[in-house]
């Protein structure tokens, strides 16, 4: 069944429906998801427009209510998060929902396994409120959400990984268009690389919009992938 508690995160109203990013949040601790979702409501233009306690209920509640942006608990009951994601990203006609996943734990193997599920970003439970807010957005604008760190640790892996898979040519590429997929590749934000560049953030996201297609990638993350893959990028 579907999340009906009426509190003020589990809603679906007008307000929400208005809202710039539209999202669901799925955790199977009561507490911790009235919290982020007080913690999204509050914020200007993001709304929580429902709460999910266990894997299938998020994939039920993603069908019915369209958010733009899941944030995705890793360990629930009745389908974990890592299937949920997998099911919601790999929907029949496609999907725009993107999916966050949120861990107490920056383990590799959990990375990894959200990221070939689908997922857009990985976010540390115990990060700050600012963060969470700010991860919301930048999933939402197509931006990644994997500290250097972690990226680092995620491309080699991938690389080396068994599932890697032959490299996709950037022959095909503009020069501009690698030039703002080696800064995606090391990290940097929209506005950080409309800086580098001198260009506007528009332009960045036509390039980048461009780079997707070409590369047929789904977001960023799997534009780093390509970037290292291609020997663009070496790995540190």
């Amino acid at each position: 069944m579907p999340d009906t508690d009426p509190s003020p995160g589990a809603r679906d109203t007008p307000g929400s429906a208005s809202a710039d990013v539209r999202v669901l949040v799925a955790d199977d601790q009561l507490l911790l998801r009235r919290s982020l979702s007080l913690l999204i409501d509050a914020a200007p233009g993001v709304a929580v427009v429902g709460q999910a306690g266990a894997g299938r209920e998020a994939v039920a509640l993603t069908r019915l209510l369209d958010p733009d942006v899941v944030l995705m608990d890793i360990r629930m009951p009745d389908g974990d998060g890592i299937e949920a994601t997998r099911t919601i990203t790999s929907a029949s006609g496609g999907t725009r929902t993107r999916v966050v996943v949120l861990s107490m734990f920056e383990l590799d193997e959990y990375v990894h396994a959200a990221l070939r599920a689908g997922a857009s970003g990985f976010l540390l439970k115990d990060a700050h409120p600012d963060q969470l807010v700010d991860a919301v957005r930048r999933t939402h604008a197509g931006e990644s959400l994997l500290a250097p760190s972690v990226l680092a640790r995620v491309v080699e892996h991938f690389l080396r990984g068994p599932g890697a898979g032959p490299a996709r040519g950037i022959d095909h590429l503009t020069d501009r268009e690698t030039e703002v997929l080696t800064l995606v590749a090391r990290g940097l934000s929209n506005t950080e690389i409309a800086q580098a560049c001198t260009i506007s953030i528009r332009t960045v996201k036509t390039h980048i919009g461009n780079l997707l297609a070409k590369l047929g990638a789904r977001d960023r993350a799997q534009l780093v992938i390509a970037a290292y893959d291609s020997g663009l990028v070496v790995p540190p």
